[in-house]
C-alpha cells in the first residue's frame, strides 16, 4: 500500500528529506472523561486536508511547497504513561533532524510529552496554550498523564501563558500564575488582550491548540465544548500576531471529537492547522533556502553529539 501523504500533495514535497515540516498523527483518547472520539480526530483531520484548496488567499501562498512530512502514526496506547514517552521521544527525535514539528491528537494528554520535547530543545520557552480548561491538575483519576493534568509539568518548567480559560476547578487555581492567564470573560471586555497576551511571551514559542478554546458554535466536535469561546476571525488575527513577533518553534492541535453527521469542524481544524503553517512560512525570505534551519536551531539546547549519545 502507498504511503498517504498529507493533503493528498505530490511526492516531491512529501519525503522527510525534502520537507520542513513534519506532522505526528497520535490517534489517543484513554483518558477523556466525557465524550470519547478523539482517537479519532487525527483520520477526520487527514480526510479534510485532503478536500482543502491548498492555496492560502490571505499569505498569498502554497506553504505545502516547503515539504511537509507526514510521519508513521504513533499507536501505543498501553497507558497514559507509555503514550507520553513514546510521543516525547518521537516528537524530540524529528525537532534534532531540524524539521518545524507539529503533532495532531487525539486528546490534550499528549501535550505533555510533545511540552517535555520542545523544552528540552530550545531555551527559556513559552507555552502558549489555547483552551478552555485550564488542565492543570497535578494527578487526576489515578494518573499524572491524565487530559485534565496536560498543563501541569508545563507550569513548572516552562513560561506558560494560558489564553481563553473558562472551566476549571478551584483547585487549579494553585497552580496558576494569574498574570500570565487570560479568562475568556475578560477577553471579552478587553480589546488588548492580544497584546497583552504577547507581551508575556518569551521569543521562543510552542503553541498547544486545544480546539474547545474555539466557541462551539463553529466548533461542536470536540469532548468537551464549553459556551464563550473564541471566533474565526479573531483567532487567526491572534495567531498571525504570534507568528509575526515570535520564532514559533511548533505547534500541536488536539481534541478533534469527530462525527459522522457534523464535518465542518473536521474542515475547520484542517483549514486552521494550514493556517498556521501558512503564518510560520509565509514571512520568511524566499531566497534564502537556509533561514529555516539557521532560525530554527538559534533556540536549540541540544548538541548535536549529546542528541547522538542518546539515540
Amino acid at each position: 500500500m502507498d504511503k498517504r501523504n498529507y493533503a493528498g500533495i505530490p511526492d516531491q514535497y512529501a519525503k522527510l528529506e525534502n520537507s520542513k515540516i513534519v506532522i505526528i498523527p497520535v490517534p489517543y483518547d484513554g483518558t477523556s472523561t466525557w465524550q470519547k472520539g478523539a482517537d479519532k480526530g487525527p483520520e477526520a483531520f487527514l480526510d479534510a486536508s485532503e478536500n482543502m484548496e491548498l492555496y492560502d488567499i490571505e499569505t498569498n501562498s502554497e506553504v505545502y511547497k516547503e515539504g511537509v512530512y507526514l510521519a508513521e502514526t504513533v499507536t501505543e496506547n498501553s497507558s497514559p504513561e507509555a503514550v507520553v514517552k513514546t510521543v516525547h521521544e518521537t516528537t524530540k527525535k524529528y525537532i534534532n533532524k531540524n524539521k518545524f514539528v507539529t503533532i495532531i491528537g487525539g486528546e490534550h494528554s499528549i501535550s505533555i510529552g510533545t511540552i517535555k520535547a520542545f523544552d528540552e530543545c530550545f531555551n527559556n520557552l513559552t507555552v502558549l496554550q489555547i483552551d478552555a480548561h485550564a488542565d492543570l491538575r497535578k494527578e487526576y483519576e489515578g494518573t499524572p498523564y491524565n487530559h485534565a493534568c496536560a498543563m501541569y509539568e508545563a507550569s513548572l518548567n516552562t513560561n506558560l501563558v494560558q489564553v481563553g480559560i473558562r472551566s476549571m476547578d478551584k483547585s487549579e487555581r494553585n497552580s496558576m500564575n494569574l498574570d500570565k492567564v487570560f479568562f475568556a470573560h475578560d477577553m471579552a471586555v478587553n480589546e488588548d488582550w492580544m497584546d497583552d497576551v504577547i507581551d508575556q511571551l518569551t521569543d521562543n514559542v510552542f503553541i498547544t491548540f486545544d480546539l474547545d478554546a474555539l466557541d462551539p458554535s463553529i466548533m461542536p466536535s470536540t469532548g468537551t465544548p464549553e459556551p464563550g469561546g473564541l471566533f474565526w476571525y479573531e483567532t487567526l488575527e491572534f495567531l498571525k500576531m504570534v507568528f509575526e513577533r515570535k520564532n514559533v518553534v511548533g505547534f500541536d492541535l488536539v481534541e478533534l471529537c469527530p462525527n459522522e453527521i457534523e464535518k465542518s469542524s473536521d474542515f475547520l481544524t484542517a483549514k486552521l492547522f494550514y493556517k498556521m503553517l501558512s503564518y510560520k512560512f509565509a514571512s520568511q525570505e524566499e531566497e534564502d533556502e537556509d533561514a529555516f534551519s539557521d532560525d530554527y536551531q538559534s533556540g536549540s539546547k541540544i548538541k548535536d553529539d549529546e542528541y547522538d549519545e542518546e539515540y
